[in-house]
């Protein structure tokens, strides 16, 4: 199995737009109505919101390839870039997105193990991360990596407002 990942800087701001779209369309278009789809994916993955979060220096994005093809990416949040207050010793895991068909090929433990690298390289006590209630496929991955539900949050899909399980691993 041939992996690389990659960093992604402002230059790939068109290509990091193009696969957020992909995969969080392909993840929920089932469960939402087409307008709130639109509306979120059109604020969430704006050239200027994307940009903003490339820039910030207590954000990283990678991009991951297998065999050459891209085929997801991590985005991880430190500091105040973190979409919840956790404090200094945490590390948010804010996008692990596998593009459909590369699903089932290890990629999102991959990921989870790059964030992890990351959080360990910068003495982080705890990795936690947002997941959708109904997202029992994401929810049970994560359980298996030792995650357990710590709170909920709100996360809004255009004008529905849905409820986000905050899982936490303790490292």
């Amino acid at each position: 199995m041939i992996i690389h990942l990659q960093p992604c800087s402002i230059e790939n701001l068109q290509e990091l737009r193009e696969i957020s779209y992909e995969t969080f369309n392909d993840t929920f278009k089932d469960h939402n109505t087409p307008e709130n789809m639109k509306a979120y994916m059109d604020q969430a993955y704006h050239p200027a919101q994307l940009k903003k979060e490339l820039l910030n220096p207590s954000s990283q994005f990678f991009f991951l390839y297998f065999h050459g093809d891209l085929a997801g990416y991590l985005k991880v949040n430190i500091d105040d870039a973190q979409t919840e207050e956790m404090g200094e010793d945490t590390l948010e895991i804010e996008r692990i997105y596998i593009k459909k068909a590369f699903h089932r090929n290890g990629l999102g433990k991959y990921l989870f193990n790059k964030a992890l690298e990351i959080a360990e390289s910068l003495h982080k006590n705890k990795i936690w991360l947002g997941v959708w209630e109904k997202n029992e496929n994401a929810i049970a991955f994560y359980k298996r990596l030792g995650f357990v539900k710590t709170g909920v949050h709100s996360f809004f899909m255009g004008g529905d407002e849905q409820v986000d399980l905050i899982m936490t691993k303790t490292l």
